[in-house]
């Protein structure tokens, strides 16, 4: 039998974003409080993928202001084969000074 698939690959590793960072605005309250804030940050693959994979986060550890509600979200966007967008948000009043995560790319 004859197989033209290519093996699977797998990359995977840790990030963390804080105030530290330029464009961090995760920490300071927007007069509006009830919209979502948003944090970008560039993760590049160490080799690319034939194909865009499928990559999955995990949120490993907060910082957030404890007279707050812990209110944190991180997602992959605009997934290609040489990296991802992670996209950290928070919403209403609670304040994000750092946020880590692990994330997981399978795919050929």
């Amino acid at each position: 039998m004859n197989s033209s698939s290519a093996p699977w690959k797998v990359l995977s590793s840790k990030a963390a974003a804080s105030v530290l960072m330029e464009g961090w605005n995760l920490a300071t309250l927007e007069a509006d409080i009830e919209e979502t804030r948003t944090f970008a940050m560039e993760i590049v693959f160490d080799a690319p993928f034939l194909t865009p994979p499928v990559v999955q986060i995990g949120i490993t550890g907060f910082d957030i202001d404890q007279r707050d509600s812990a209110r944190l979200s991180v997602t992959a966007d605009g997934i290609t084969e040489y990296g991802f967008t992670a996209i950290i948000s928070t919403w209403s009043n609670t304040r994000v000074y750092a946020t880590e995560f692990n994330w997981f790319a399978i795919g050929a």
